[in-house]
């Protein structure tokens, strides 16, 4: 399961899919970074687009009119002359067929693209010689652990993790919602088994 969240104030509330059609169109390193810059800043132009990743416009309008198809994305309000697009729900999950390799291969290329993404940006932010502000250092956090379980207890966990989200709903469309002192923060989850335990059938 992949699942990320969208920004601006879309139609839609939530999107899960095991569409191959819908996992082709997000597997693109490019349409993932454009995903995530929408889902940072709630809406964005293709030339801003462009200017954030460093492609021409026009293939960022290429781009955004394929997520557009597939249903990521749809067109905000216009501002003038600026025709802005934003995510089209606020929360995408992606679930594919477990019995569909091609859909599961899919799926696993737009999880590592979006591993990737964040690996760039967390890199930025740690290698940064600017200081933070103690209790912000306090705040930051690098975990990684191992643990035995079942695969119930893995997909288990990862939906606890997820409902403890819930408590900071709404703070992005909402800011009479966030307390004092507040700012954008960024979480990157992962839970997987040891493919080399399951393969070789080591317990």
């Amino acid at each position: 399961m992949t699942e990320t969240k969208g920004g601006g104030s879309p139609s839609q509330d939530s999107l899960t899919t095991s569409d191959p059609a819908m996992l082709r169109a997000l597997a693109h390193p490019l349409r993932i970074e454009i995903l995530s810059i929408i889902d940072e800043v709630g809406e964005a132009t293709a030339s801003e687009i462009a200017t954030r990743t460093g492609q021409t416009v026009a293939n960022c309008s290429f781009h955004l009119r394929s997520l557009e198809k597939a249903g990521y994305v749809e067109r905000a309000e216009p501002h003038g002359r600026e025709k802005p697009w934003r995510s089209a729900h606020r929360k995408r999950v992606i679930e594919p067929d477990p019995d569909d390799a091609t859909a599961v291969r899919q799926s696993g290329l737009i999880s590592a693209g979006i591993v990737q993404h964040e690996a760039g940006r967390l890199t930025e932010f740690l290698t940064d010689p600017r200081a933070l502000p103690p209790e912000w250092v306090r705040a930051v956090t690098v975990t990684t652990a191992g643990l035995w379980a079942t695969a119930d207890e893995m997909e288990q966990l990862t939906h606890d993790v997820l409902a403890l989200l819930e408590r900071f709903a709404g703070r992005r469309e909402n800011p009479s919602l966030r307390p004092e002192g507040a700012v954008r923060g960024r979480m990157l989850l992962t839970v997987n088994p040891d493919r080399d335990a399951i393969w070789s059938g080591r317990a």
